[in-house]
């Protein structure tokens, strides 16, 4: 007996993990187990009661008044709206007929747009279910692999973990942040470092770029030495789409993201700012694909479109007025020339809010704005009941002494730093066969975050290597999340041994650049040690 009151902290731990997999809600699992042990804690002498009274304090502190969280709400409206806008239609048709005719075509095209969509959306359920239900059909009816046409659609699916803005790196950056601040709190530094969720988007970019090209280089080299695997597309086009069609196309998207990360990355606005701009710009951007009516003939001129695109139009010029020169109220020292940007700034409020008021009729009078937000709400509340739950779950696992435990078993054994890494990859891989990445990140990365960041690791290398380990476990088959989402969409043809054969080498590949994120740090450290010093 004396034995299971001593390690009450790891059967607690466990005990969670088997409540989770028998599917119970996540958050009230958390809870619920968290209860359960303080009261056998606080019955046996072995849990302080004292404790849950800081519960409170957590929960203000950790999620009320973090700025940060105000970012997930509107980057899940940004992906959730892009979603809904036939943004991956469109970009898959002109893909397709820009590559489709050479070998491997439409292949590159669903990685290109995967990739895309990923920067877009951030979501990777939304991401692989899309590109299944729009791109698996069309490739398999040209005589693509059913294997491969899968492993593309799973692994381009699976870049909303990593690639920014991305919902993984918006939590896993804050828990990171929050977990650096205490290792340096723990180790006697009273003026701490931050990082900040900027940081880990700039390091992300390099990785998620080289899984990127390393897909394309396997499609490619799959078209070559195997071209009945990925034939050239057969089309009665005579001529691949227009620079005008596919500019009108690409940039919109491309001009949200750049807006999105260019923002944060040149210090120009925060990540919840950034988020706002984005979450602003999708409603633009859905809006201008769509009639509020689409069951009536469109009129030869769509005025409510063209009050949209201006109201867009408007709303980027205040934001590059803001970048040249400042517009802030309220000061003695404003110049002749600032004077003059700001009343700019006035008159461009008016089209620009004519246009915000239009979008808002457009999605509203097509019910888009109704399941979109209904969509929102549900996602982020579902996020921030978790975090709640999780932050009791981490309460009673620190009073029950699990710091100790974990500190105890990473430390084991010898090997240092390498050895307490490679252990938690292990761990954390193996887990992201059951639970999704909102619990890993909310219950794991808080317990062996700040052990191991007291080892000296870097904070953002070591989130980057989290991201990209989570992104091969959701891949990675039998149990992988993302292979889930494709079997449910795919066609009755596609067995389900296809999806896992195709997926393995995908799974290869981001295995590779996880290592050579390992054994080269800088890939992960080097931009945001350009950008932020």
């Amino acid at each position: 007996m004396d034995i299971v009151l001593a390690h009450l902290d790891l059967i607690m731990f466990a005990v969670a993990i088997l409540v989770l997999l028998s599917g119970y809600p996540v958050a009230f699992a958390l809870a619920g187990v968290a209860l359960l042990f303080a009261g056998i804690g606080i019955l046996t002498g072995h849990f302080d009661a004292a404790l849950l009274s800081a519960f409170p304090n957590r929960i203000y502190g950790g999620v009320m008044t973090r700025q940060v969280m105000v970012a997930v709400p509107l980057f899940v409206f940004m992906g959730v709206m892009l979603e809904r806008s036939n943004i991956a239609a469109e970009l898959l048709e002109t893909m397709a007929g820009l590559f489709g005719k050479m070998r491997g075509g439409l292949g590159i095209s669903v990685i290109l747009v995967g990739a895309l969509l990923a920067a877009s959306t951030g979501i990777v359920g939304a991401t692989v279910v899309t590109m299944g239900l729009l791109s698996l059909p069309t490739m398999l009816r040209h005589g693509y692999s059913p294997s491969l046409s899968c492993g593309a659609i799973a692994a381009s699916g699976t870049l909303g973990q990593i690639i920014p803005p991305s919902i993984v790196l918006v939590l896993l950056g804050d828990v990171i942040s929050n977990a650096y601040q205490r290792a340096q709190l723990d180790a006697g530094n009273f003026a701490p470092r931050t990082i900040s969720v900027g940081d880990l988007f700039a390091g992300a970019i390099l990785p998620g770029l080289l899984l990127v090209v390393l897909y394309l280089l396997w499609m490619v080299g799959v078209a070559y030495f195997r071209p009945d695997m990925a034939p050239a597309v057969k089309s009665n086009a005579d001529r691949p789409p227009s620079l005008k069609a596919i500019l009108g196309v690409l940039l919109p998207p491309l001009l949200l993201i750049f807006s999105v990360l260019g923002s944060i990355l040149g210090g120009l606005a925060d990540v919840t700012e950034a988020a706002g701009v984005g979450a602003l710009g999708a409603l633009f951007l859905a809006a201008s694909r769509m009639s509020p009516r689409e069951d009536t003939q469109k009129p030869e001129r769509d005025w409510g479109r063209l009050i949209v695109l201006g109201g867009a139009a408007a709303f980027a010029a205040m934001i590059a007025l803001a970048m040249v020169m400042d517009l802030r109220l309220g000061r003695s020292d404003v110049t002749l020339m600032e004077k003059a940007g700001q009343g700019m700034a006035f008159l461009l409020v008016i089209p620009a809010l004519g246009g915000i008021l239009t979008a808002l009729w457009r999605l509203f009078s097509t019910k888009v704005l109704q399941a979109v937000s209904r969509s929102t709400a549900q996602i982020s509340a579902m996020v921030f009941v978790i975090l709640i739950g999780a932050t009791l779950f981490s309460l009673v696992f620190r009073g029950l002494g699990g710091d100790d435990s974990v500190e105890r078993l990473l430390l084991s054994g010898g090997g240092g730093p390498v050895r307490a890494v490679v252990l938690v990859m292990l761990v954390m891989f193996f887990l992201g066969f059951f639970l999704d990445f909102i619990e890993i990140t909310f219950v794991v990365v808080p317990i062996v975050g700040p052990i191991l960041l007291g080892m000296g690791i870097d904070p953002i290398w070591l989130g980057v290597m989290m991201a990209i380990n989570l992104q091969t476990s959701f891949l990675t088959p039998p149990f992988g999340f993302a292979l889930f989402y494709l079997r449910g969409v795919a066609p009755k043809e596609v067995r389900t041994a296809h999806i896992y054969r195709g997926a393995m080498p995908f799974v290869v590949i981001q295995i590779v650049v996880l290592a050579l994120v390992a054994l080269f740090p800088g890939l992960a450290t080097a931009l945001p040690h350009l950008i932020y010093g």
